[in-house]
């Protein structure tokens, strides 16, 4: 099986870790292939680069879909998904949806990430799912999601007590750290 992987931002070494993070948990019986979005933003933080980035994720899907058995889509927020799966003859996951989804059977969620901009559009995200009335917050922190990447050990705290709020703040039962660029934080 081939599961291709699209991170629709523009970081390559993203791309790599997000890859093998997803190898590591498929197991060898799948082949993982991470793609990098050709153009768009090296972060998605607006409405604006979430846009170009689901641009950019239907031209990865089209140059890159041959041989995939499903598709991952690798940036949280999941930017052109619904798009990924009108034209898509295969399973497409995103992340995010995956994420609230898993995190709802277990009950009350929030969601914490970097970036003041993401709290309305991960709202209204959660809400298209069906799922509003299950997300205790979205709990943004000060560092963007590129100044969280570029120094994970110095945001971990300040993540880490945004994630201590949620559950005792906000009586969430489970927190989504939100964000490609988090990735290996937790």
């Amino acid at each position: 099986m081939r599961l291709l992987l699209i991170n629709a931002n523009t970081i390559a070494a993203m791309t790599d870790r997000l890859a093998a993070a997803a190898q590591r948990m498929a197991g060898d019986d799948i082949e993982v292939a991470g793609v990098t979005a050709r153009f768009g933003g090296r972060y998605i933080a607006t409405r604006a680069t979430y846009a170009i980035a689901g641009h950019a994720a239907l031209e990865a899907y089209a140059e890159h879909a041959a041989g995939a058995d499903a598709v991952l889509l690798a940036c949280f927020g999941d930017p052109g998904l619904a798009a990924l799966r009108e034209i898509a003859d295969v399973p497409v996951i995103g992340m995010a949806e995956a994420a609230c989804r898993e995190a709802a059977r277990r009950g009350r969620f929030a969601v914490v990430t970097g970036g003041a901009a993401w709290r309305p559009m991960l709202e209204e995200f959660v809400a298209t799912l069906g799922l509003r009335n299950q997300l205790a917050a979205v709990r943004t922190v000060a560092p963007t999601g590129r100044e969280i990447a570029a120094d994970p050990a110095g945001s971990a705290g300040v993540l880490a007590a945004q994630c201590r709020a949620a559950v005792f703040e906000d009586g969430a039962d489970v927190v989504i750290l939100g964000g490609a660029g988090l990735i290996g934080i937790a």
